[in-house]
């Protein structure tokens, strides 16, 4: 038996910085590029251990880890050791190691005492605009695999480590999507089904848990929502709720997960708000993104604007408002069946990004990426607009265009003419904003890929 679910890549459009703080929202949409995980069963009479999970992500080098689980005692999980490997030196992947451990300590909880967490292999794909490949840079060199059923997956030629993102979520999306394909997998879908909204919530908040644990407990959970969700309007969760679940192996832990993850608990309650209504593209629009591989450093420059926020609260709440405000007219435009507000609602919200910028010292829209937003909006004919996403920097833009040949097209001949002026190495992605969440994908359409 195999369970295949894949998960949305994300794109925080508007609320960069302000999705920390719960007076505020973030306008994410999901993205069509997605991490695919595909849960098999082993065959104990292979000669496998009893209790390993072996995880493999065969896009990349050396990119396996095998896993050795047991009970722990006064309800304290599942517990999670990384096997070492006779021929390979041992590296860690944390978020399949953290998803793992909150995963099965989720379902220990849920089914029936007597029954035996089998033996499992698990294989990672990422659609191929995770990741960068320059001319500079030795994934260049990254062939396809396989395409099944318009599924196309690379071997990039890399470690895992060494390989250049793009910025689209792939940890998130990973951690949701492997959530996901374990609970699929494991609980009879009378227990757990993608297709019921409450069992949706529990991939949410499970997600959510597992993924701030891997990443040592930073974020506002925006990209992890737009995994399970797709797009949607977010307001985060109060932080004191995934505090409250304490150490994993401690006694209690497994009840605590279960507790937080179904929301059942007596003391603490989930509280962050997701709405989809009323969230979409333009017809005949499409979202698009321009990777400008070079990266940034998102941990340290969320630091600093919170710094300049605790030391300017008057300034920098005064700008914050008028971020959310602008955040919503765009909101609001986007939905409507005009688009003759977007060009202005895009103008502000950049205007006031570059002012938070400049009172921080934080390069959120960097003087390379001005030049280049400016630049394509009145270069390309049917460039409505955009902005550099999430807590901005180097990663990417996203842009808001005509959906037809012609404008792509264009985008596509000015961006190559770009780079060829030394202006800067960006391209356009095959990635589009799509609204559509994590999802039960059918077995057989990666039945080319070698597992």
């Amino acid at each position: 038996m195999s369970t295949a679910v894949s998960a949305p890549g994300k794109v925080l459009l508007a609320g960069g910085y302000l999705v920390l703080d719960r007076e505020y929202t973030g306008l994410v949409f999901g993205l069509s590029a997605r991490i695919h995980v595909l849960v098999h069963n082993i065959d104990s009479s292979a000669g496998e251990q009893l209790s390993e999970i072996r995880v493999e992500s065969p896009q990349f080098q050396d990119a396996a880890w095998n896993y050795g689980y047991r009970l722990a005692g006064e309800q304290g999980g599942v517990g999670v050791t990384q096997l070492e490997e006779a021929t390979t030196p041992i590296s860690r992947n944390p978020f399949v190691e953290t998803a793992l451990l909150y995963g099965l300590t989720y379902i220990s909880k849920v089914l029936p005492p007597s029954t035996t967490i089998t033996p499992t292999r698990i294989t990672i794909f990422a659609d191929n605009d995770y990741y960068s490949h320059s001319p500079s840079s030795s994934s260049s060199t990254a062939t396809p695999t396989t395409t099944t059923n318009q599924k196309s997956f690379s071997n990039f030629g890399v470690r895992l480590q060494d390989a250049h993102k793009t910025g689209l979520g792939s940890s998130a999306a990973l951690v949701t999507a492997f959530t996901g394909a374990l609970l699929s997998h494991y609980l009879p879908s009378s227990t757990f089904s993608l297709n019921r909204p409450a069992c949706r919530s529990i991939l949410h908040n499970l997600s959510q848990a597992s993924h701030c644990a891997a990443q040592g407990k930073i974020g506002s959970g925006f990209d992890v929502a737009a995994a399970v969700y797709g797009t949607c309007v977010y307001r985060r969760f109060s932080p004191s709720i995934l505090s409250s679940l304490g150490e994993p192996g401690t006694a209690g832990f497994a009840t605590r997960v279960q507790e937080i993850v179904e929301d059942t608990s007596s003391s603490v309650k989930w509280d962050t708000t997701i709405s989809k209504d009323d969230v979409s593209i333009p017809a005949g629009m499409a979202l698009v993104m321009c990777d400008v591989d070079c990266g940034s450093q998102t941990v340290s420059m969320v630091k600093k604007v919170l710094e300049w926020r605790s030391k300017s609260p008057e300034e920098s709440k005064a700008l914050w408002d008028e971020l959310q405000l602008y955040n919503e007219t765009l909101g609001t435009s986007l939905a409507s069946s005009s688009n003759s507000a977007l060009p202005a609602a895009f103008a502000a919200i950049r205007t006031r990004i570059r002012k938070m910028g400049t009172e921080s010292g934080v390069p959120i829209e960097p003087e390379e990426q001005t030049l280049l937003l400016d630049a394509v909006t009145a270069g390309v004919d049917g460039v409505v607009g955009g902005v550099v996403p999430g807590a901005g920097g180097y990663d990417a833009v996203v842009l808001l265009v005509k959906d037809d040949e012609v404008t792509l097209g264009a985008l596509d001949v000015f961006l190559k003419k770009w780079k060829e002026e030394g202006k800067g190495n960006v391209k356009l992605l095959g990635a589009r904003g799509e609204l559509e969440g994590a999802r039960l994908e059918d077995v057989g359409e990666y039945a080319g890929v070698a597992l």
